[in-house]
């Protein structure tokens, strides 16, 4: 396995959900080897991340570098600022936002890896607005993505819709 020993601030493919939630990758699980992945994640302020959804198979990890996240994970609301650490193990429904006035960028360490690639996969057809290619990827990932949860979650916390 080539260990890649530097990923500078520009490198890596970024990708963008609507005006919303952004990512750019940094290491996949192939430079792991199947370890993790770590993603950079940035959303400005007012904007929902995801919704209520529960991952089968791995475990998150975000790291605030800088503005403030809200995640929702199983009942507890937590608000995390740079240098905090929310964590979002598998088979626990979670959720994540922005309600700040700042944008928001943390880190996102995905373990095992390969999770990582669902963001880049999922962009296109999300932006296409495509229901039917959504709902393949997110199946083959083993995500439960509950979107009737958009509503409420936009309209508790003040969020606006990504588009």
């Amino acid at each position: 396995m080539m260990v890649q020993q530097k990923v500078a601030a520009a490198d890596g493919e970024h990708v963008r959900f609507g005006k919303a939630l952004g990512t750019r990758r940094m290491l996949s699980a192939t430079a792991t080897g199947g370890a993790f992945g770590i993603v950079e994640h940035d959303l400005p302020a007012g904007q929902l991340g995801s919704p209520v959804h529960t991952h089968e198979l791995e475990d998150e990890y975000s790291y605030v570098l800088s503005g403030r996240l809200t995640a929702q994970v199983a009942d507890d609301v937590i608000d995390a600022g740079p240098g905090d650490l929310v964590v979002k193990p598998r088979g626990t429904p979670h959720a994540f936002w922005n309600a700040g006035a700042e944008a928001v960028r943390f880190l996102e360490l995905i373990s095992p890896g390969g999770f990582e690639e669902y963001f880049f996969e999922l962009a296109a057809p999300f932006n296409a607005q495509d229901e039917q290619a959504m709902g393949e990827i997110v199946g083959r990932y083993r995500l439960d993505l509950r979107m009737e949860t958009i509503p409420e979650l936009l309209e508790r916390n003040g969020l606006q819709p990504p588009f």
